[in-house]
């Protein structure tokens, strides 16, 4: 009788080991199907009035026509002219309406610019129990104090801004790439992360 047990049993986690993963990508890109696909809306509506084609063909025209309109402008900017006329406009414009520096930083951050947005990866205990959530320090303050933003999976430039004293913030020395992808892949691969405090 153990030994079906056992058969069962590690048939069952070896299952799930494999087919787990499948499903939560397949979550995961059902999600940003789903997050794209609103988001391009009046494209879409757009596209399906004047060409007379079905909604789903006009959302993957929209999504091709979105990634070819960004190709381009990445090679204009591969361009000294390019460069110019943009950064001209990012200083003389788009710095001057609302939100947009923080987006823009945000986004580079996100997208591994070399700008960090994010001063350091960090564990905090904002409700003082036993429970620690991962966080990215944007801010330390003269009186030993930050601001942190704590991100919610899987979307990361969601999430809530905490004002916190140091003594719930624990810094972790790990790089903010590997801990976005933490982020959203549902906190799937945070061992290293809490291995790397102890290992400090």
């Amino acid at each position: 009788m153990s030994k079906i047990k056992s058969f069962i049993k590690t048939t069952l986690m070896g299952g799930a080991l494999v087919v787990l993963p499948i499903v939560v990508l397949l979550l995961v890109f059902n999600w940003l199907y789903e997050f794209v696909t609103d988001k391009i809306k009046p494209i879409t509506y757009i596209l399906s009035e004047t060409t007379r084609i079905q909604e789903f063909y006009a959302s993957i025209a929209a999504l091709v026509l979105i990634i070819l309109i960004f190709f381009i402008v990445g090679i204009l900017l591969k361009t000294s002219l390019g460069r110019f006329t943009f950064d001209y406009f990012d200083r003389k414009v788009l710095v001057k309406l609302p939100l947009y520096k923080i987006i823009r930083d945000t986004t580079k951050q996100l997208f591994g610019s070399d700008k960090m947005l994010f001063k350091h990866v960090a564990l905090v205990n904002i409700w003082g129990n036993d429970t620690r959530m991962t966080a990215f320090i944007t801010e330390a303050h003269d009186d030993g104090s930050y601001t942190v933003f704590v991100p919610s999976g899987p979307a990361p430039t969601a999430g809530f801004i905490f004002h916190l004293s140091a003594d719930k913030v624990q810094k972790v020395n790990y790089p903010v790439d590997k801990t976005m992808k933490t982020i959203l892949s549902f906190g799937a691969g945070s061992k290293e992360l809490i291995n790397s405090i102890s290992e400090a």
